[in-house]
């Protein structure tokens, strides 16, 4: 592809297979940079990372990420993936509808071994906002809260962003992660987190748990989660797990837990 230019998202286009590697140094960064201890992992990977993998996938495949916003993702790990191991990303985008607010695209993305076999999926649902329908709202329908009453979670631990560690986290990609005016001409107040940066915590909540073997979430985006936010892991063990500020749901997933 050339820089700067851009393939349109249609119904159909498949990625081309690629090889990807997730080491020690870039874990250990990334999750340093949302103040998370990555030892827990115990030379794992955290499966959060193939959300904006496939993302980046999908970028060199010349379908832009800018200005696009999570609305929901899946990731299920069929078993852990070891640091340094070498898969396989596949994806296609399987369905692109149009929405008040632009474009809601669904994209298949999912991760084989050497020997072929699936070890993780990230499915997601994305909003390419329509600059000329800024004053516009609705993407499209929306499913319902998984979380019902945050007074019946139980809080497993409390982080706080700085605009620094979130610029370092997301310094590549989509802007409105770390830029001000790409924030602001996107209708947010400040940067906002990116998806796959919100679901390291709920991923390390399994790890610190020992529950994080082989699992499957549905993952929710309900609220922006600026670069400035504090907020509260929560969990309903374990059929649930969220990020909570002021009582509210950020993000929020559905759990299943595989025996």
């Amino acid at each position: 592809m050339t820089e700067g230019v851009w393939r349109e998202a249609t119904t159909g286009f498949q990625f081309s297979p690629e090889k990807i590697v997730v080491t020690e140094e870039l874990q250990k960064e990334k999750l340093r940079h949302c103040g998370l201890d990555s030892d827990v992992l115990h030379g794992h990977v955290d499966a959060s990372f193939f959300i904006s993998i496939g993302i980046h996938v999908g970028v060199k495949h010349g379908i832009s990420a800018e200005g696009n916003v999570n609305m929901l993702t899946g990731l299920t790990q069929y078993r852990p993936v070891r640091l340094g191991e070498v898969l396989i990303a596949h994806g296609m985008i399987t369905d692109v509808q149009d929405v008040p607010r632009g474009q809601a695209i669904e994209t298949d993305v999912w991760f084989e071994d050497v020997n072929g076999k699936r070890v993780v999926s990230a499915p997601r649902k994305s909003l390419r906002p329509d600059p000329e329908k800024a004053d516009q709202r609705g993407a499209g329908e929306r499913p319902d809260p998984v979380i019902k009453d945050v007074k019946q979670l139980e809080t497993v631990g409390t982080y706080s962003l700085t605009p620094e560690a979130v610029k370092a986290y997301s310094s590549d990609g989509n802007s409105i992660h770390y830029d001000m005016v790409s924030a602001n001409k996107a209708g947010f107040r400040a940067p906002i987190i990116g998806g796959g940066m919100g679901v390291h915590y709920l991923v390390h909540t399994l790890w610190q748990q020992r529950l994080a073997e082989a699992f499957d979430m549905s993952i929710y985006f309900r609220r922006p989660i600026f670069w400035d936010d504090t907020f509260t892991v929560a969990v309903s063990p374990w059929k649930s797990v969220g990020l909570i500020r002021e009582g509210k749901v950020l993000t929020e997933a559905r759990l299943t837990l595989s025996k």
